[in-house]
């Protein structure tokens, strides 16, 4: 047994040294910081590799909103390695989840503070930084705390905005003065900024006409190189779409959240999108819906002359008996027949039957290639639209349909029948989903 140990370990031992760098490399990026600390204790060789960039260009850092020890020694032994390898990051995103007192928040400011100031003095590969969901309008971000972060925040940005190419803060919930004081830092000692990709959707806090905020415009005007945008509806003015006309030639999509809560009154000249749509000759517009169902708010807001390549409308399990589906689906999105690729439903239409207009709907948006609905629904639909695909009547390529019932045996049944039916077409063309969920 010792003789055949001593043939197999020096076989063993060179098949590992004359492992490639690339491949060794990899082994690295799959393993935790623990075991590449562990690893790099091997040989000389291991040991180089844990300096490797590659290992150190992206990094996800987690603060837990309750105290945990065992979540307080990971945090501090990431922190601790974007330190000692900060110099090599490229890609940066820290989550803060749902802190739920003071203590945590200032914990939070004061690292922040520590890691930011760190990575200004040693790194400048930074391209990307996503902070998303702070939610600094809550109560347990304290004045000071708030304003500490945002000064530590806005010092970091001025240093690093000529190298960044991609900023996330969705979820911010600032002031209007303070997001603009934020967003002006990118272009700090020059008028424009090189970010291509931006993303504010809830950036600012809820019911704020961020539309009529001269700041915020000239604020936008500094970026010249957008690629991408995400923001809400209540940031849109035809200001701003003249702004993005200026330097229309690199944008391509342009991502509108809009939120019951956000005001969403404001009056969009058609025409300030018709001239951004011909400068920004490959511009998508993507809109999602949150509560706002009815006809006439929508109306005001899907304008003919929007490029809309998606719609997402949810009504976040609130129903209105009052309101009806119809009205849209019949007269508002098949103006946009021409251009829609994405669709996703999401309200209860327990009064009213939509079959047959969404079946028409889908027939009519000859790009439509992703479909998904949340609704009450005949498992017929299912076979119409499978139906239509196969004599090539749509081109879709996913399909996602939750029906709401209040009984689904024979429904399940019905829906087995279809499946085996179609199966080849599904298999072939489809990513398909289909389930009836009964109704309590």
């Amino acid at each position: 047994m010792d003789e055949e140990s001593e043939l197999i370990q020096p076989q063993d031992q060179s098949c590992w040294a004359a492992l490639p760098d690339v491949c060794l490399c990899r082994v690295f990026w799959w393993l935790g910081d623990r075991d590449r600390s562990r690893a790099a204790l091997v040989c000389r060789k291991w040991n180089q590799m844990m300096y490797s960039a590659d290992l150190w260009r992206y990094r996800t850092i987690t603060f837990s909103g309750r105290p945990s020890r065992v979540h307080a020694s990971e945090v501090e032994s990431a922190l601790w390695y974007v330190k000692k390898f900060g110099r090599y990051l490229e890609r940066l995103e820290v989550k803060f989840l749902n802190p739920y007192n003071a203590v945590l928040t200032k914990k939070f400011q004061v690292t922040m503070r520590g890691l930011l100031s760190c990575l200004s003095k040693s790194n400048n590969r930074l391209k990307s930084l996503s902070i998303q969901h702070l939610e600094l309008d809550r109560l347990v971000w304290r004045n000071s705390i708030r304003s500490s972060f945002i000064r530590s925040l806005s010092f970091f940005l001025k240093k690093m905005g000529k190298h960044l190419d991609y900023l996330n803060l969705k979820g911010a919930r600032l002031t209007v003065e303070q997001g603009c004081h934020i967003l002006d830092s990118l272009s700090h000692l020059r008028n424009e900024n090189v970010i291509s990709e931006l993303n504010i959707e809830d950036y600012f806090s809820h019911h704020l006409a961020v539309y009529s905020s001269p700041q915020f415009k000239k604020t936008m005007s500094t970026f010249h190189n957008l690629v991408s945008l995400n923001l809400n509806y209540n940031c849109i003015s035809d200001e701003l779409l003249e702004n993005l006309c200026e330097n229309a030639s690199t944008l391509w999509t342009i991502n509108i959240k809009c939120h019951i809560h956000d005001p969403h009154g404001q009056v969009i000249w058609g025409m300030s999108w018709a001239k951004l749509a011909r400068q920004a000759t490959n511009l998508k517009v993507n809109f999602y819906f949150e509560r706002i169902m009815k006809y006439e708010r929508l109306a005001r807001i899907l304008l003919q002359e929007i490029p809309v390549r998606s719609i997402s409308l949810r009504s976040c399990y609130f129903s209105d008996p009052d309101w009806s589906m119809r009205p849209t689906l019949i007269d508002l999105l098949p103006t946009f027949r021409h251009t829609l690729q994405k669709l996703t439903f999401e309200f209860n239409n327990n009064h009213e039957s939509l079959d047959e207009e969404l079946h028409l709907l889908i027939v009519s948006c000859r790009k439509l290639f992703y479909f998904k609905i949340w609704a009450f629904l005949d498992v017929r639909f299912v076979e119409r639209i499978l139906k239509s695909q196969k004599e090539r009547q749509c081109a879709l390529r996913k399909v996602r349909i939750y029906t709401n019932r209040y009984e689904t045996n024979e429904e399940d049944r019905t829906l087995r029948e279809i499946y085996r039916k179609y199966r080849k077409l599904i298999d072939s063309e489809l990513s398909y989903f289909v389930i009836a969920y009964p109704m309590m």
